[in-house]
């Protein structure tokens, strides 16, 4: 190319007198530059290779060999630039850009060079050390600016004035007060010196060993926390007792966020700097919360010792210091508010003790106890039941109780804001109804449980109750024990019974929603081909029925062994030699056998299903392993057991009890309930298991239940060696539970076992149809009374009669005692006795029901009969475990037929 076809570059000294003063020179005889020498790359690209030399400022040319090395040197003279920086040029002509950023004059330097210039590839976007050292200060500079701003800011804060609680007002059903609680929190504050030596080193053993040596906060620790906070991970806590101190005088603001930890930090530094140890020790001991509404330790000793602070033993400081992680899983009493699954007496004990006793060892581990003081206390203190409050007494504790944990397990509302208070909590609790179940419980308490006259068999007998309304699930009344300030565990809620009989209506709900299962069909098609069952659907009453599974084949466990099923007393129902009865008689004299294998032909997991459906909770429910799971070897609640028949009361329409209609506070409603309705069961299901339940009342083992002026639905249930008995009962108006039971009421017990009630109450067993039902029809004729009653639904046909044999007319038969076989064990039952029973193949006339003379009033024996009585239910898992279910009372006399019990209930 050649020169004249580009203009020359101008040179960077400057326009155009620069360029006349090269002229001149150049006219003068002086050489001019070869092109390139000026550091332009467009000069560089336009030369050929003899053209490719430099001229050197000292004089001499210096040749380059390619024309790469000149480019090269052309940049190395412009001060590292990639390209030469001109006024007007660059790459490939006069107006182009010089690189790929914007033209730098010569000399110039940023402030931060990054991207760095003179670089390439990687290493023009890797940081220099300069750079990264700076921006490290400034950080720095900029954190310790704001911690002095954030540290001159925070205040120092006074537990005293900030760690006080209100009362929380509860409220009945009719917005009448109930009880102020909460505000009358037992918190005293002591001087350190009234604090025991060892409570304080306890403390310091346990939760924070530099205490007295470190700055107040775990930076670690702090870590930890706001970056499990950021993550919306469970919230943590401060490590040091200085954090713990603060945290707790800054109980007005509890929110567990990122802003509220870092001013808990800043204070924290404070007071560790500004406060004598002495005095932050003495500020949390007195304002730490140990449980039981205790805040402080002198409150602390007096709720769980009753004693003073200064009175406590070395034992008691370690105990104590355990409830500082939390009481509701250390309380050796358990909680009834908050997880109690897993808070129970037994765990909280065993993790007490476990607590108490590391406290103890690190004590010594440290210096501040000696081994022989320390081997005193290898057990837990004792300590008093929990409930000092005589506003709690009664039934009014289980109430408090019961709302408390509701609102915990079901709203925002915490445990710590309750224990601050300041809440108008109104519940779902009906006076007049909770004065009526205590008082129809103290009625058949005191008229027939005699613990002095009868200690080997009266003593530890309880009973728990509640009461549900089936339209909205509300919870109206519960009886939870005999005193809440006496006897801590609400018996309306879990206790572990097991419910028996009372099991039986999910059973056939079961098999009229979903139908038995088509013994022809295939395993993988049997789910699908299904055939709803109708109550006259016809199965054995046989004692020690040999148990089948669906398709015909005999149900074998794991180890290849036959279940056998037995019924109350061994007695088999019906007919021989078939035992043919329909399922109605079956619900009515609660035979065993039958709903066991109904239950097999239905599908245990369907049934199970029918079971949570209809309210209770899967954790209450037992495994589905064993044919026995049909005849109730669960434990559902008390509440939860109301609440399940009240979905069959409101056909087929199920609402979770509930305790709390609304809360406030001083910031407004807080939390309102809402209804969830939802569809358990079609009407058609629940109105005819409603149909067959009002037979149990009417002619079966529930005529205890009977009431004056209303229809009643119902079933009892007795377990397995006699150690719980149930009644549970409803009308289209209220849904009512109430169980009996022996169970040592000494929590501090380990492994306390249910107790079984032959000979309880002066009666030879207990069942279903004597005291739980005669509670039950005390308390709802007085619950009811002015309630206008209403009639249950007529129930619409529903299903195929199943197993629709022909049989011959019944005729007057007797059931029959058998001996026991040898795979199996007898149930504990009353002397043999004869019980008639027929085997009709439908639901009964009124003619045929008179056929006996148990059956119709004015025609029964002048002694009245007997039934005998037995157990249901519990069956162990195994195939030599049997169930049995029985009444064994009689109510009325010969004149109007002494209506009989049945051999079951």
């Amino acid at each position: 190319m050649s020169e004249h076809r580009r203009k020359p570059p101008q040179p960077q000294g400057g326009g155009r007198a620069a360029a006349r003063r090269g002229q001149s020179g150049s006219s003068s005889g002086r050489r001019a530059a070869p092109r390139g020498a000026t550091g332009s790359l467009s000069d560089s690209y336009g030369t050929s290779s003899q053209e490719s030399e430099s001229y050197d400022p000292g004089g001499e040319e210096r040749p380059y060999s390619s024309r790469a090395e000149a480019r090269r040197a052309s940049q190395r003279s412009t001060g590292g630039r990639r390209r030469a920086a001109e006024p007007t040029g660059g790459r490939g002509g006069p107006h182009g850009s010089a690189g790929r950023g914007r033209a730098v004059a010569p000399g110039k330097r940023r402030i931060i060079d990054y991207p760095r210039a003179g670089k390439y590839g990687a290493a023009r976007w890797m940081p220099s050390w300069k750079l990264v050292t700076g921006l490290f200060i400034g950080f720095f500079g900029s954190m310790v600016a704001v911690a002095g701003i954030g540290y001159a800011m925070v205040q120092v804060p006074d537990v005293a004035k900030t760690a006080k609680a209100q009362n929380n007002v509860f409220y009945w059903a009719d917005d009448s007060v109930m009880v102020a609680t909460g505000g009358e929190t037992n918190r005293q504050e002591l001087n350190l010196s009234q604090i025991p030596k060892n409570m304080q080193y306890a403390v310091i053993s346990q939760e924070n060993k530099t205490f007295e040596t470190d700055s107040g906060i775990d930076p670690k620790g702090i870590a930890r926390a706001v970056l499990n906070m950021a993550r919306g991970g469970e919230t943590q806590g401060g490590s040091t007792i200085t954090q713990q101190y603060v945290k707790n005088a800054m109980l007005n603001d509890q929110s567990q966020t990122v802003s509220r930890k870092f001013k808990e930090i800043f204070v924290s530094v404070k007071v560790g700097t500004t406060v004598p140890k002495d005095k932050i020790m003495e500020g949390y001991l007195n304002s730490a919360y140990y449980g039981r509404s205790a805040y402080g330790i002198q409150a602390a000793a007096r709720a769980y010792f009753n004693k003073d602070a200064e009175k406590l033993d070395a034992g008691q400081c370690a105990f104590l210091a355990a409830m500082l992680k939390g009481a509701t899983y250390y309380d050796p009493a358990g909680s009834q508010s908050i997880d109690p699954a897993a808070a129970t007496p037994d765990a909280n004990r065993k993790r007490a003790l476990r607590q108490m006793q590391d406290t103890l060892d690190k004590m010594v581990e440290y210096g501040h106890l000696s081994p022989t003081e320390r081997a005193k206390f290898t057990t837990l203190p004792t300590s008093q039941n929990p409930r000092s409050n005589n506003q709690l007494s009664g039934q009014v504790g289980y109430l408090v109780d019961l709302a408390k944990a509701y609102l915990i397990n079901n709203t925002n509302i915490s445990a710590d804001d309750l224990q601050q208070g300041g809440y108008s909590i109104h519940t779902t609790f009906d006076k007049k109804k909770v004065d009526e179940l205590e008082k129809a419980v103290q009625k058949v308490r005191k008229a027939n449980i005699k613990p002095k006259e009868r200690p080997d068999t009266d003593k530890h007998v309880q009973f728990g109750g509640a009461s549900v309304d089936p339209a909205t699930g509300a919870i109206k009344a519960i009886y939870g024990g005999e005193d809440a300030t006496k006897h801590f565990t609400n018996n309306a809620d879990a206790t572990g019974a097991q419910v028996g009989s009372t099991f039986k209506p999910f059973v056939l709900a079961a098999a009229m929603k979903w139908g038995v299962r088509d013994p022809d069909g295939l395993p993988e098609q049997a789910q699908d081909e299904r055939t709803q069952v109708n109550p006259q659907s016809l199965y054995s009453g046989k004692n020690d029925l040999k148990i089948k599974e669906y398709d015909g084949s005999i149900w074998k466990n794991e180890k290849g062994k036959e279940w056998l099923q037995e019924n109350d007393g061994r007695k088999s129902v019906g007919s021989p030699p078939s035992y043919k009865i329909d399922l109605r008689e079956a619900m009515r004299e609660s035979v065993n056998s039958a709903f066991v294998q109904l239950g097999m032909d239905v599908g245990l997991d369907k049934v199970k299903e029918s079971a949570e459906e209809a309210g209770l909770l899967e954790n209450s429910l037992a495994g589905t392993n064993y044919p026995s799971f049909s005849i109730g070897i669960s434990d559902p609640s008390a509440i939860r057991m109301a609440g399940a028949y009240a979905t069959f009361a409101a056909s087929g329409k199920q609402n979770d009890p509930f305790s709390v209609v609304k809360v406030t506070s001083k910031n407004g409603t807080e939390y309102t309930h809402e209804a969830k309705t939802k569809e358990a069961f079609a009407a058609k299901v629940a109105d005819n298991v409603t149909d067959v339940l009002k037979t149990v009342v009417d002619k079966g083992t529930g005529t205890n239940a009977k009431l004056s002026d209303r229809e009643v639905a119902g079933k009892t249930g007795t377990t397995d060696g006699n150690k719980s008995a149930w009644f549970v009962g409803y009308t289209p108006q209220l849904s009512t539970s109430i169980t009996m039971f022996r169970l040592d009421d000494d929590e501090t017990k380990k492994n306390r076992e249910f107790l079984k009630m032959y000979g309880t109450g002066g009666q030879k067993k207990i069942h279903g149809a004597s005291f739980p039902s005669e509670i039950w029809h005390d308390y709802m004729e007085e619950a009811l009374k002015n309630t206008p009653p209403k009639n249950f639904p007529t129930p619409e046909p529903i299903g195929e009669v199943i197993n629709d044999d022909p049989i011959s007319t019944p005729t007057p038969t007797f059931s029959q005692t058998e001996e026991p076989s040898p795979t199996q064990s007898p149930s504990p039952s009353d002397s043999p006795t004869a019980s008639p029973s027929s085997s009709p193949s439908s639901s009964p006339t009124p003619t045929e029901s008179c056929q006996f003379d148990w059956q119709c009033p004015g025609q029964g024996q002048d002694n009245g009969g007997t039934g005998n009585g037995g157990t249901d239910g519990g069956v162990t898992s195994s195939p030599t475990g049997t169930a049995t279910d029985g009444t064994g009372t009689t109510r009325g006399n010969g004149n109007n037929g002494g209506l009989f019990q049945g051999p079951t209930g």
